[in-house]
């Protein structure tokens, strides 16, 4: 028997935590898991869950209106933004409910508080008590980043925007990134005017200029209005609780709530990770090699507070190779070479690979097929939005090396082509695959 109360000691209970810590515990280790917010983790709690549900009201904004052009009667509908938060509320609860008894049923052992390290193998929890593990692993994630000006206090982040008591008239978003532009979408259908704040000239930073340029023109069709290289100077909040944002290289903008979306932190503040020698990086990232391991040979971390690949099937997989590598006698490194990701915006983007402009710095020499066109279903609805597929083929191998999706269901489209590319297929691999007719994916195996 060991002289440790625990095997593993886990710091966060999101999806890389809870995938280590059942999984290290299938393979008999014992272990513990401290949670200072919700079981769950960011993803489940105030991410991805959560902001997909609001995702898919959102849709019916343009679905019900839709409808009439495919011979159904719809009257005019009246949008209820407390019934669709209090139902995506009530079921993130569900899931919490969820991870904890998967945590339960591996006998994990939780602790609903705070914890920080104090050692290379011993944790303080909130309330002073000490415990002892062979080895312990951080799963923090991220935090919100908001920069510090007059009256940042007054604005809010995705923590907080899915308890909203009512629906705002006017909202000013800061950030350009996927968090930004996904909740552009999502108040802009519901009938906010959106405003998006940009202290840069561009959207979407490392995704494909072509496909990020097209989303930013059917946002700007759609109502949502962007302001570039403005930076923030200062929020005002008046007597009646709006408030009017002061910006650089723009005039003033009032709003009724201002949502910073302007990125994440590795969330390691207060951890007591320097003062027992784990290294950070300028970013205040855990500094980790590739069996997760820190520079402190007792403590790991795995998923956004190492600020790797910030995408929680990415975190996951870490937990998972933690477990197996260190508990299941089963080494296991992870891949992160082709991750695809999506943007939930309006309309959403696919993308795995290199973009066009990496492609062509680290090959050299490619091909780029792209396809533009209107899906089926906006053509009868009398939508101009179109859809553009786009992938990059290495000229020297023929292999397709990326492919990057903005129009309807692009995510879904996209999980499943991803596997193509994580695979090395060619051009001619695609080329060879008989259409699937009429979708829109077929377009992926008809560009010529």
């Amino acid at each position: 028997m060991s002289n440790f109360d625990f095997d593993l000691f886990v710091i966060g209970a999101g999806s890389g935590g809870v995938r280590a810590s059942r999984v290290a515990a299938s393979h008999g280790a014992r272990v513990a898991v401290a949670e200072e917010h919700r079981v769950g983790g960011t993803c489940v709690i105030r991410g991805c869950v959560p902001k997909k549900l609001l995702v898919y009201g959102a849709h019916f904004a343009e679905d019900l209106k839709d409808a009439r052009h495919f011979g159904w009667d719809v009257p005019d509908c009246k949008f209820d933004w407390d019934r669709l938060r209090d139902n995506v509320l009530a079921e993130v609860t569900r899931l919490e409910g969820l991870y904890g008894q998967t945590l339960d049923n591996h006998q994990v052992t939780l602790f609903k508080t705070r914890a920080t390290i104090v050692g290379p193998q011993k944790v303080r929890l909130a309330d002073g008590q000490e415990i002892t593990a062979e080895r312990i692993l951080i799963a923090t994630g991220g935090w919100p980043f908001v920069p510090e000006f007059p009256g940042s206090e007054h604005a809010i982040t995705s923590n907080e925007v899915f308890h909203l008591d009512k629906l705002p008239k006017r909202v000013v978003i800061a950030g350009g990134g996927y968090i930004a532009n996904e909740f552009a979408g999502i108040f802009n259908e519901f009938g906010s005017k959106v405003t998006i704040v940009n202290r840069g000239d561009t959207i979407l930073r490392g995704y494909d200029e072509q496909i990020r340029d097209r989303l930013l023109q059917i946002s700007m069709t759609k109502g949502i209005e962007f302001k570039f290289n403005a930076p923030f100077e200062s929020i005002e909040k008046k007597a009646d609780g709006s408030l009017t944002v002061h910006l650089g290289n723009s005039d003033p903008i009032d709003a009724d709530i201002v949502l910073f979306a302007a990125g994440r932190v590795p969330n390691t503040k207060g951890l007591g990770l320097e003062e027992v020698g784990v290294e950070l990086d300028r970013d205040g990232a855990i500094t980790v090699d590739e069996t997760n391991q820190s520079s402190v040979a007792s403590i790991y971390a795995v998923g956004d507070v190492t600020n790797r690949i910030q995408l929680t099937p990415v975190a996951i997989r870490e937990g998972q190779a933690f477990a197996d590598s260190v508990f299941g006698g089963k080494p296991t490194v992870v891949d992160y070479a082709n991750v695809p990701s999506a943007v939930f915006s309006h309309p959403p983007i696919g993308a795995v690979g290199m973009t066009e402009a990496e492609a062509r710095n680290k090959l050299g020499t490619v091909r780029v097929y792209t396809s533009d066109f209107r899906a089926m279903k906006n053509v009868l609805a009398g939508r101009n939005e179109r859809a553009l597929y786009k992938m990059v083929v290495n000229e020297a191998t023929d292999q397709v090396v990326g492919l990057h999706m903005i129009g309807p269901d692009a995510p879904e489209i996209l999980q499943a082509a991803a596997v193509a590319v994580k695979a090395g297929l060619t051009k001619a691999a695609f080329d060879a695959t008989v259409a699937l007719h009429p979708s829109m994916a077929e377009e992926l195996v008809l560009l010529k």
